[in-house]
């Protein structure tokens, strides 16, 4: 494809690799050595490459290599920083996507998981599955701004069951390669140690969101505002608002669904809370002031236009702000989730299969790099709403990967190569196969 044709596409592929290979660079000084140094660069395009199965057997074949511990090794015990490439995503994510209204996202995501043997796996509710399942869950920090959104952080949460002091959970937490540091943390002190290392990196963001799990701790609510960042932080109904002597005529708690009931209609506005896939999304909004030692603080109402239903919000700003910009905050939650789906669809966050805690987060940034790269790819690419006389959406996420598998990536194997790697799956198969049936006949024995 010609250089100016693709340009005029939004499509280039010079531009793409220079862009891969200058991200490449920068996490080189982080590699101790050579050959992990110029493995991870294979292991990035396997990321990034169409293959529907990503783990280090696939990236192995798709790099060229004749079996997959070059890649295990990678991510299990070859010599490089994983917190420092950490540092360089952020670094990178704020730098391809700065805006001065940028958004701090807390979210959680979880993995089904077999057995319990995986770091941090037990039976405990997974806001994906919807329901208690034996999974792992991780607490991830998005960077949002107008221009594109990605994760900047994230942190594996170890319930309770993996922290007792007991001999098992000990040696449980020791074949799983826990650093002996590690205490127990919740979610939402998970978020508020990473909120306070972007800040103390010097990212610079105006809001955070996240939903009730978050908004209904303290510690993070006076962390935000002690760094002066407004937030907009879901609450369930049941929440007890601090308010105001107008609002109650003693200044007493009283919960969110209460404080607003009765609300006069003339308090309520339609606004929408950001773009969907199907129209914007449309809602009534109210605020009302609730008590405040510093700033500004209100209790925001969303109502279902179709339903009914409400959602409640407790919002701080250091300024006075209109009923839009907390709205505005508030949809910003959803970029997050476009994030978990565009991951774990494009570049593989859930595909793992690594049960010790360096290989997970060895695993998790290097999947987040890929993924921030597409999104600056995506953030930075020529816009027009019309090619070729046609009406035709931004490129996409999703597009760019394939174009850049099209046109920078393009390996092709020779046969010799697909049927070498065909026979040792066939080979690590029947092992296992026959290890399986071996303990079976050992149990019956």
């Amino acid at each position: 494809m010609a250089a100016g044709h693709s340009v005029e596409h939004g499509v280039d592929p010079v531009r793409w690799q220079a862009e891969f290979d200058e991200l490449v660079a920068s996490i080189g000084p982080r590699f101790f050595r050579v050959e992990p140094r110029l493995r991870v660069q294979r292991f990035l395009a396997g990321l990034l490459s169409d293959m529907p199965v990503k783990n280090c057997w696939t990236i192995a074949e798709h790099a060229g290599e004749t079996g997959p511990d070059g890649m295990q090794r990678l991510l299990a015990n070859a010599a490089w920083d994983q917190d420092g490439v950490r540092d360089d995503l952020r670094a990178y994510v704020v730098d391809r996507l700065a805006d001065a209204d940028a958004v701090l996202v807390v979210d959680e995501t979880g993995d089904l998981k077999k057995g319990n043997k995986t770091v941090g796996v037990q039976r405990q509710y997974s806001g994906t599955a919807g329901r208690i399942e034996n999974c792992q869950i991780a607490v991830y920090l998005s960077y949002v701004t107008k221009r594109g959104h990605a994760f900047i952080d994230r942190e594996l949460y170890l319930p309770r069951s993996w922290m007792d002091d007991d001999p098992s959970c000990q040696g449980r937490r020791a074949v799983a390669g826990v650093p002996e540091d590690i205490e127990f943390a919740t979610k939402p002190e998970l978020a508020r140690m990473m909120i306070l290392a972007a800040l103390d990196a010097g990212v610079l963001a105006k809001w955070a969101t996240a939903d009730e799990v978050y908004g209904q701790n303290p510690g993070l609510r006076e962390t935000l505002s002690a760094a002066r960042i407004g937030y907009v932080l879901a609450v369930p109904c049941s929440y007890l608002v601090p308010t105001t002597d107008a609002d109650t005529g003693d200044g007493r708690r009283v919960r969110a669904d209460a404080l607003i009931a009765g609300l006069d209609a003339s308090r309520w506005g339609r606004y929408s809370a950001g773009d969907g896939a199907k129209g914007q999304r449309l809602y009534d909004w109210a605020r009302v002031p609730i008590a405040a030692e510093d700033g500004h603080q209100w209790l925001l109402v969303r109502r279902s236009i179709s339903t009914g239903e409400l959602a409640y919000y407790h919002c701080y700003s250091p300024r006075p702000v209109k009923l839009a910009t907390l709205v505005g905050v508030a949809g910003q939650r959803w970029p997050i989730e476009e994030n978990f789906q565009t991951s774990k669809g494009q570049t593989g966050l859930d595909a793992h299969q690594v049960r010790h805690w360096i290989s997970w987060y060895r695993w998790t940034v290097l999947v987040m790099l890929a993924h921030a790269f597409l999104t600056a790819l995506a953030a930075t690419a020529p816009q027009s709403p019309i090619v070729n006389g046609k009406p035709v959406i931004p490129l996409t996420l999703a597009e760019i990967r394939r174009l850049f598998n099209a046109f920078v990536i393009h390996i092709r194997q020779t046969v010799n190569e697909v049927l070498h790697w065909s026979l040792w799956r066939r080979h690590h198969q029947a092992t296992a196969k026959q290890a399986h049936y071996q303990r079976q006949q050992a149990l019956q024995a």
